[in-house]
C-alpha cells in the first residue's frame, strides 16, 4: 500500500503537457502498485496566497504567546501542506516553465511549505523517496539553440527537490511545447511530436520502475 502525492502547477487544465504526461505517470504507477491513497494539490487552479508565506516566516521567530491570529492561521496552512508530503511514499512535481523562470504558484507553495521545520533547509525529511519532476518549455533551449541558457527553472527545481529536500529524483523533460500552435515554429512540429511521445514513454518507463521498487520494498517491510 502506497501513498502518492501529485502536484500541479499548470495554468492550463485543457491542453496542459506537463498534467498529460503526470497523468501517464501516474497510470503507469497504478497499474501494478497498490496506490491506496492519492493525494492532489492543485497550485495553479486553486493558489496560494503570497503573503502567506511571509507571515509564517516571520511567525517561526515570534513566541508563541506573542503570535498574532493571522500567523497562527498561517502556520497550520504551512503544515497542513508539509503533511501531505510526510505522508506521501512517492512524489510527483508536475510544474512547466513560465517566462523562463519557476511557476509562481509552485515557488509560493515552495516557499510556504518551507517554514515549516520539517521541510527548513538542512532538513531531510523525504530523503531518498522516489520522486519525479515533470516539465515543459515551449520553446527549446538546449545547447546551441538561440536560448540556451534561458531555461532559470529546472536547474533550480532540480536544487531544491533533489538537493535540498534530498529526494531521488527523476526529471521529465518535454521541450517545443508550443510548435503546433506557433506559426513560426511549422517546421519543428515533427520534432515536437518526437519529443512529447519520449516524454510519454520515459514517464511510463518510470512509472513502472517505481512500482517495482516501492513493491520490494513494501514485501521486505511486510
Amino acid at each position: 500500500m502506497s501513498t502518492l502525492f501529485r502536484l500541479d502547477a499548470s495554468i492550463r487544465r485543457e491542453g496542459s503537457v506537463t498534467r498529460a504526461v503526470a497523468d501517464t505517470l501516474e497510470a503507469a504507477m497504478a497499474e501494478n502498485l497498490d496506490l491506496t491513497r492519492v493525494v492532489r494539490r492543485d497550485v495553479a487552479l486553486n493558489p496560494i496566497p503570497g503573503a502567506l508565506w511571509a507571515t509564517s516566516a516571520f511567525a517561526g521567530y515570534t513566541p508563541d504567546g506573542d503570535r498574532t491570529p493571522e500567523q497562527r492561521t498561517a502556520l497550520a496552512r504551512a503544515g497542513e501542506l508539509a503533511d501531505e508530503l510526510a505522508a506521501a511514499d512517492v512524489l510527483i512535481f508536475a510544474v512547466p516553465m513560465y517566462n523562463f523562470g519557476v511557476s509562481q504558484h509552485f515557488k509560493t507553495w515552495f516557499d510556504l511549505v518551507s517554514t515549516d521545520p520539517r521541510f527548513a533547509p538542512g532538513r531531510a525529511q523525504l530523503a531518498g523517496r522516489p520522486a519525479f519532476l515533470v516539465t515543459a518549455r515551449g520553446g527549446g533551449y538546449g545547447p546551441g539553440t538561440p536560448r540556451a541558457g534561458w531555461d532559470h527553472a529546472t536547474a533550480w527545481m532540480r536544487r531544491v527537490l533533489g538537493d535540498v529536500w534530498a529526494l531521488d529524483l527523476e526529471v521529465v523533460e518535454t521541450e517545443l511545447t508550443l510548435a503546433e500552435v506557433t506559426p513560426a515554429m511549422a517546421e519543428l512540429r515533427e520534432l515536437a511530436r518526437e519529443q512529447l511521445a519520449q516524454s510519454h514513454e520515459a514517464a511510463r518507463r518510470g512509472g513502472r520502475a517505481v512500482t517495482v521498487r516501492l513493491g520490494g520494498e513494501a514485501r521486505v517491510a511486510s
